[in-house]
């Protein structure tokens, strides 16, 4: 029998433009929380690709076929938010490359350059630099802002977002993240451009995450009083305590249950690794999609088709319902593939019955 899994090797490998040429013969239904497809979160932008959090970047993830794009969000000294992972301008990490020019433009402030103690004129005047794997072209793509690389505000983001969809016909959502340590301003700020860019509802694709708690039900009071119902999510390690399963708060070091969390969160945004000795398993997220919880993991960043057909395939089969990844593009085809199975011409299933021969084969020698 051809493994879901091998089905979708089959068709990256054998059939190129499958995934979207090919008539569909059936629809997966998946184990997900509602059975939908899982959702392909566009982490920092298409940030394996581009550097993140530019418009650059999450315009390519657009066109790649991410579901939402992810910004993290600081403030800055005047008031603004601004799409941006760090807290630093320079880096978090005192070993990490640099992200921006900050340290040759500025004189430390407060013995650093956190963001927010500059104003958001001068953060825009930075040159950004790309981490990890990303560089700033990409073949065949041309970013269509003005300034495709600079540090964008939330305003920004999310007005790129809207004209994408309204050119395109597409409903591409939106994830922003209030980054640590809660502040209250944030907190009401993103609520209020969320509601001026038409996000107002749990209906919309969007969803308000954070890493404090305290944000989320500072967040959750803020829609309250504004009239939205946006999805809310707990950022978090999986863990289960004494038999009981929840999710472990890092900044606060605190372990809640998904009775606790139900009061201020819709879905859960978990580490995929280990954590604590204990890693994210089938019988964990069937526990929380009891308990009513969307899963969506962290982070996904697989180099190559084959790469990520290894790492992402064990977590669909888990019933993951989305997947924060720097590689939209290959978590977009693996997913792709576990959705539809092409009906091959004579001669292709010559091809597909080649190609199992061959990819049977190898697998025997790998095990």
């Amino acid at each position: 029998m051809i493994t879901r899994a091998l089905r979708g090797i089959l068709l990256a490998a054998f059939l190129p433009g499958a995934f979207l040429a090919a008539p569909i013969a059936t629809a997966a239904t998946f184990p997900t929380l509602t059975g939908a497809a899982p959702l392909v979160i566009a982490h920092r932008g298409a940030s394996g690709y581009l550097t993140e959090h530019t418009l650059a970047s999450y315009e390519l993830a657009m066109q790649m076929g991410a579901d939402l794009i992810e910004p993290d969000l600081e403030l800055t000294r005047d008031g603004h938010l601004i799409a941006f992972h760090d807290a630093s301008l320079l880096n978090d990490s005192a070993s990490g490359p640099a992200l921006t020019d900050v340290a040759e433009r500025f004189a430390p402030r407060n013995g650093g350059y956190l963001v927010q103690d500059f104003d958001l004129d001068e953060i825009q005047s930075l040159t950004t630099f790309p981490r990890l794997t990303a560089g700033t072209e990409y073949p065949g793509f041309t970013p269509s802002s003005d300034n495709p690389f600079r540090i964008p505000t939330f305003g920004e983001v999310l007005a790129l977002l809207n004209d994408y969809n309204a050119a395109n016909g597409t409903n591409i959502g939106i994830y922003p993240e209030a980054k640590t340590p809660n502040r209250t301003e944030m907190n009401e700020k993103i609520v209020a451009e969320l509601a001026a860019a038409g996000f107002t509802s749990r209906e919309q694709p969007v969803y308000i995450q954070s890493f404090s708690y305290d944000a989320l039900r500072d967040i959750l009071s803020f829609q309250n009083d504004a009239g939205t119902d946006m999805r809310q999510v707990a950022l978090g390690g999986a863990f289960q305590q004494d038999g009981v399963f929840g999710i472990f708060e890092f900044g606060a070091n605190l372990f809640h249950d998904f009775d606790q969390l139900g009061d201020f969160a819709d879905g859960l945004g978990v580490f995929i690794g280990n954590f604590q000795g204990q890693a994210l398993s089938a019988e964990w997220v069937a526990a929380a999609h009891e308990a009513g919880f969307e899963v969506h993991g962290w982070t996904f960043r697989p180099t190559t088709l084959e790469a990520a057909f290894l790492l992402t395939q064990p977590y669909i089969d888990m019933g993951l319902d989305g997947f924060f990844t720097d590689f939209t593009d290959l978590t977009r085809q693996v997913i792709q593939a576990n959705q539809i199975v092409p009906i091959p011409l004579p001669a292709s299933g010559l091809v597909l019955i080649g190609g199992l021969g061959a990819l049977l084969a190898l697998r025997r020698r790998r095990r």
